[in-house]
């Protein structure tokens, strides 16, 4: 087998361009990161650059048309910043059931209603390659699992009901035709 060509790129801009709903990358399931080298630690610091600059809390590399298993989550909680790099990141419990209404970066203007678990436990590495677990509830559980999902190529439209997906993909329509995607 020949080597793998990283699928990050060699000069990782201070911030990365937000892709958008339609583009394919978005509905891959992303790489596990195999080893945190040089591309990585460039990669996390521009997706932080990049959330922040929107604003957002949360941003999945894919997001910026990296597919890589790498996000970058800061909810703020309480007004204190605190940034969490997760790369690989797996959900491993679970309970309770919530919805609230959610956005998205890469669906911008449209807000919709996701089912989620109420609170979880997150593994991860971060960017020093130390394991991470993370137990969340609130803002937090929700970030963490939007991000996740979209690690496994799944969009939060993709959590609707069917006759919400569709007034959600109608408002995309009018916001593309609007100039406002």
């Amino acid at each position: 087998m020949g080597a793998m060509e990283h699928p990050i790129p060699k000069n990782v801009p201070a911030l990365l361009p937000i892709v958008k709903y339609g583009d394919p990358v978005l509905v891959k399931k992303a790489k596990p990161v195999a080893a945190i080298d040089d591309a990585v630690l460039r990669l996390i610091p521009a997706m932080f650059n990049t959330m922040y600059a929107e604003p957002g809390i949360g941003l999945a590399a894919p997001q910026v048309g990296i597919s890589v298993r790498v996000m970058v989550v800061d909810v703020a909680s309480d007004g204190k910043s605190q940034p969490l790099a997760l790369i690989n990141p797996r959900i491993d419990a679970h309970k309770g059931q919530i919805k609230s209404e959610e956005g998205c970066l890469s669906f911008p203007g449209i807000q919709v209603t996701v089912p989620r678990w109420a609170w979880v436990k997150v593994s991860a590495i971060n960017e020093k390659g130390l394991p991470v677990t993370i137990e969340a509830e609130g803002l937090l559980s929700r970030c963490l699992q939007h991000e996740m999902d979209h690690l496994d190529g799944v969009v939060m439209i993709d959590r609707l009901s069917l006759p919400q997906r569709v007034k959600a993909l109608w408002e995309i329509r009018k916001r593309k035709k609007a100039g406002l995607w």
